[in-house]
């Protein structure tokens, strides 16, 4: 039988890679990079090859499920929608709005049947207690985004097809494929930067995209906040700054530059590793070249001085001219606007979480707080969850702790394929459909890409009968909800209506017929200059010196103590082929060499007498794994490094291939009380353990 190529985006990760699918007859045989995508240009990772894991993966749930005791039943779609808006409903009924909570996972993200159709249901549950992956990820960036340029999403994007100097600090999209710098085929982009310029990578680790920069500097994890001062120091030292192509647009600069020029920075070899005359050289040599970037991702974001740092960055690009200016950074102008009219810009403090007091940002609490919101007794306890595309037992801080607490709920439901780690306290599990059977389009990633694009990707297969899509579940639970409490209740419209109604707002002139008839997607041009135009802040200006991050600047410049010698700092590490805990259960992203080890530097390892694949013990302040270990050199002393994602050893699962995949949960060994504070982002990197023979 011959087969037929037909094409869509990638669902499974940030880079939006355009797939060839080859069907024989209604079979899904093969998956290539789409050679005819002018965006991804053929590129594919191994995830994009998974997709023919997760569509014939027995362990994937494709019918609801309800707890019965111990053991589980299938039940029809009719039965678990009315059950899961009528105990939603009762729990609120009992206990009071707050009652009911919602942690919504990264995958919700991929998929435009979660992001467009979960707001309208969220609204109507009028809960202050909503959670998302976000507040481990990338509120920091969220955050300055909506203090500097008045829109949490008014991001700018390193253009990094046309840069000339590239710093890069604590990112490794080699391995991510981006992140909040959609571009598929990184590892190119960057080797063609290295060659007709300079990329500098600045990280505890060599990783991946460190290996093919042209320079690598370590750092001590934690301590990019003072590298980031002191390089604004030594670049404003070199001259004025160009602020020129900013003129009328700029608000309290000198204030801020002037409390970054008091922070004494004459420690900071001691703090960050890094010599002074490198960070004076590296100042030099951003500010002398034709065009250049600053970029800060997970390694800056999800550490203590996270918002801090991603301030700093905005600041350097803007006091060398290179904010909104080509091959410097500027934010998409994206076809189908996460900005402007009809878009949620942000907010900060409009009320806190009950038991600790932070603030929520952008309509969501850190999800830190989540499993004391459920433990702790009192008014707005949180008795109900509904979850949706999430594992937090394993993404999210203090994981063992949330774990208990799940299981005291009374009321749990779970928007997801499989049963894991975290499903499997839920009551309800609802299952969507594959992503190859519904229309999508890639809302966000379109929107932070490296260039301007667009792509509709159309259904590859009918549904079967006893099959719902994502927004068709989503518009189910809401409407059920609704009925149960007595409120009123709009069914959302099928999601080509809905991306229409996107494009028809953001004023292209570009259509869902037009993208319909592209299936290989529309590349639209480079990235330009749009920024100040479309600043939302109430002055119209970039707020350069917002009250929160002079306040930060002040609590850096008196540094903590520093760590016992026999103390390291735990960073994270991300692979190609694993950046997700539900991922484990695909055979072709789990074959191969084992990824779930410690590393730590040689030395380290001789100092307390391990021996390579030595069984070891960490421990934290709030818990303790055992795992094995190897030695690296592409480590900095003083460091140890381990995945995410991993710890699949729980009851209840039903992931054979997961279950079988050794290596314990990072998420054990963080705390929950370690925050960015402005933001409330978790501080994943930088803690303190301490290492020993098991």
């Amino acid at each position: 039988m011959a087969r037929q190529s037909r094409f869509r985006a990638c669902p499974l990760c940030e880079a939006i890679c355009g797939l060839d699918l080859q069907y024989e007859g209604e079979e899904l045989v093969a998956i290539r990079g789409d050679a005819a995508d002018p965006f991804s240009r053929g590129h594919i990772c191994p995830k994009g090859n998974a997709i023919l894991d997760l569509e014939s993966d027995p362990d994937r749930l494709r019918r609801p499920l309800r707890r019965r005791g111990s053991d589980w039943e299938e039940i029809s779609w009719d039965e678990a929608l009315a059950e899961a808006g009528e105990r939603l409903a009762a729990a609120q009924r009992d206990h009071g709005p707050d009652a009911v909570a919602a942690y919504l996972g990264n995958p919700t993200v991929h998929h435009f049947g979660h992001i467009a159709y979960m707001p309208a249901l969220l609204r109507s549950l009028r809960s202050k207690n909503i959670f998302s992956a976000s507040s481990v990820d990338q509120w920091p960036h969220q955050l300055v985004d909506w203090l500097m340029y008045g829109h949490q999403f008014l991001l700018p994007i390193p253009d990094v097809d046309r840069t000339d100097y590239f710093l890069m600090l604590g990112a490794n999209p080699v391995a991510s494929n981006g992140s909040l710098m959609t571009a598929p085929g990184i590892a190119k982009r960057l080797e063609a930067l290295a060659v007709r310029g300079k990329l500098v990578v600045v990280d505890p680790r060599r990783t991946e995209t460190a290996g093919i920069a042209s320079e690598h500097l370590f750092i001590r994890p934690g301590s990019d906040a003072w590298f980031l001062v002191a390089l604004l120091q030594d670049v404003l030292a070199l001259g004025a700054p160009r602020t020129q192509a900013y003129a009328g647009k700029l608000s309290e600069l000198e204030e801020a530059l002037a409390a970054i020029a008091a922070v004494d920075t004459v420690k900071v070899e001691a703090l960050t590793g890094i010599p002074r005359t490198t960070i004076a050289r590296i100042a030099a040599e951003f500010r002398a070249a034709p065009s250049a970037v600053a970029y800060g991702r997970m390694g800056v974001s999800t550490q203590a001085w996270g918002t801090l740092c991603q301030w700093l960055i905005q600041l350097l690009n803007l006091v060398t001219g290179n904010l909104d200016r080509e091959g410097g950074s500027l934010p998409n102008e994206a076809v189908l606007p996460v900005t402007g009219p009809g878009t949620s810009p942000g907010n900060r403090g409009r009320w806190h979480s009950r038991v600790r007091g932070l603030p929520e940002f952008a309509g969501e609490l850190p999800v830190a707080v989540l499993a004391e919101e459920i433990l702790t007794p009192g008014e707005g306890q949180v008795r109900a969850l509904l979850t949706c595309a999430g594992n937090p037992v394993l993404s999210t801080p203090d994981g063992r702790g949330l774990d208990k607490a799940l299981s005291s709920l009374d009321f749990m439901v779970s928007i997801d394929i499989y049963l894991n780690e975290t499903t499997r306290h839920a009551d309800l599990i609802l299952p969507p459909a594959s992503p190859l059977t519904q229309p999508h389009y890639d809302v966000h990633f379109n929107s932070f890409a490296v260039r301007r694009v667009a792509k509709l990707s159309l259904p590859l297969r009918e549904r079967d009968d006893d099959e719902r899509a994502d927004w068709e579940i989503i518009n189910g639970i809401t409407a059920a909800y609704a009925a149960a409490s007595g409120k009123p209740a709009r069914d959302l419209p099928p999601p080509l209506a809905m991306i229409g109604m996107g494009l028809a707002r953001g004023g292209s002139g570009i259509t869902v017929e037009q993208l319909a008839q592209a299936p290989h997607g529309l590349d639209l041009g480079p990235l330009r200059p749009s920024l100040l135009a479309r600043l939302e802040t109430a002055s119209g200006c970039i707020e350069c010196a917002p009250p929160l991050m002079l306040e930060e600047l002040r609590r850096l410049a008196m540094p903590a103590a520093a760590a016992a010698d026999a103390t390291l700092r735990l960073i994270g590490r991300r692979d190609v082929r694993s950046n997700n805990s539900w991922m484990h259960n695909a055979p072709r992203l789990v074959k191969g060499k084992t990824r779930h080890h410690l590393l730590m530097h040689p030395d380290d390892l001789a100092s307390r007498g391990i021996g390579e694949g030595a069984r070891v013990a960490v421990a934290s302040s709030v818990g303790a794994i055992e795992v094995e270990v190897r030695g690296s050199d592409a480590l900095m002393p003083g460091v140890a490094c381990l995945p995410h994602g991993f710890g699949h050893d729980r009851p209840g699962t039903r992931q054979s291939r997961a279950s079988a995949v050794s290596g314990p949960s990072y998420n054990d060994l963080t705390d929950a009380a370690a925050l960015d504070l402005p933001s409330g982002n978790a501080a994943l990197n930088g803690i303190e353990v301490t290492v020993r023979l098991a």
